[in-house]
């Protein structure tokens, strides 16, 4: 019986593709200097939920199933009378990806669910916060082939954040587009 530990495809090629083309890019003297994405953040806020609080349960549970790791409700950090808000009301959900799951949902991601958005050209290259982190934002959460278009009650979208070691821009937006993200700018060349 073999004992063959199991790791995700991206986490295969960043280790023999991606991680040596960084490195002879950016010049670094050692692979360890080479960026590594560390986590992705999902954030959903859901509208309507100070009124409906079982719109927040649907978004966990989505979420949970989106990702395969269990969401958490994100609450309501203070008072807003114009909004009917209360402080800790739930408000959203949200969940941390690390690890395995982190590569499995990024794989999942760039060759099944952005393929899926209509008239799709490549995600935006402009949303990196300069720290070497990258947010895209999804209006529709039907592109995600877990969840079941028969019992969507309401289409909303999320966040995604990816939190890479990059020091700058460049160097996060080579790292995403070395594993597979499709930019737009990326598109228009090939």
């Amino acid at each position: 019986m073999s004992t063959a530990k199991y790791i995700p495809r991206l986490a295969e090629k960043y280790k023999k593709e991606v991680a040596p083309a960084l490195v002879k890019k950016f010049g670094y003297s050692t692979v360890m200097q080479a960026p590594k994405l560390q986590k992705i953040c999902l954030n959903r806020g859901v509208n309507g939920s100070v009124s409906d609080k079982k719109l927040v349960d649907v978004a966990v549970d989505e979420l949970s199933l989106i990702t395969g790791q269990k969401a958490v409700a994100t609450m309501s950090k203070k008072d807003i009378s114009n909004f009917k808000l209360r402080k800790n009301i739930p408000i959203g959900a949200r969940v941390t990806l690390r690890g395995e799951k982190m590569y499995e949902f990024l794989d999942r991601l760039v060759s099944t669910a952005l393929p899926r958005v209509r008239d799709f050209k490549g995600v935006n290259e402009k949303s990196f916060d300069g720290r070497g982190n990258y947010t895209l934002g999804i209006t529709e959460q039907i592109i995600f082939p877990e969840i079941d278009i028969d019992k969507v009650a309401k289409i909303t979208g999320m966040d995604i954040t990816f939190v890479t070691s990059a020091g700058t821009n460049e160097e996060a937006y080579e790292l995403l587009k070395e594993m597979g993200m499709p930019f737009r700018d990326a598109a228009k060349k090939n």
